[in-house]
């Protein structure tokens, strides 16, 4: 059986390695050992932060969503919650471009929400204080 050699595999691995380090500081970038544990973490950093980026997104939309809400009045929970008793099922991430970019559709939002929230008056909640602390309360 013929001998096989590996120095061909060998050094097609370690340039891809080294392609990969391409741009990192130092040995990192030229010995393949250094350069093989630094490709691994930047792999390891990258697949964690596709998750990161996610929650920043999704943080960012919240953040628009509220500065535009407290323009009109409410908080952002208040809003999220009209939105639901309203039925409007709208992903923070429209809404946060509706906000931005066309304010006369986000305040029909906001107003929807306001009305759904709106019979949420004393009605509801008459009566909560007695049941729960047993006394009538100062008015």
């Amino acid at each position: 059986m013929a001998r096989v050699k590996r120095g061909v595999t060998s050094h097609a691995k370690h340039k891809k390695v080294l392609k990969q380090a391409k741009g990192f500081y130092g040995r990192r970038k030229n010995t393949i050992r250094a350069a093989k544990a630094a490709v691994d973490r930047s792999k390891q950093y990258a697949t964690r932060d596709r998750r990161v980026k996610k929650r920043n997104f999704r943080a960012l939309w919240i953040q628009r969503i509220n500065a535009a809400v407290r323009e009109h009045g409410l908080t952002y929970g208040r809003f999220i919650d009209g939105l639901a008793k309203a039925g409007i099922e709208v992903d923070r991430k429209v809404m946060s471009d509706i906000a931005i970019h066309e304010p006369e559709a986000f305040a029909v939002l906001v107003e929807q929400a306001k009305a759904a929230l709106a019979y949420l008056k004393d009605s509801e909640f008459e009566g909560a204080y007695e049941r729960a602390v047993g006394e009538k309360r100062a008015a």
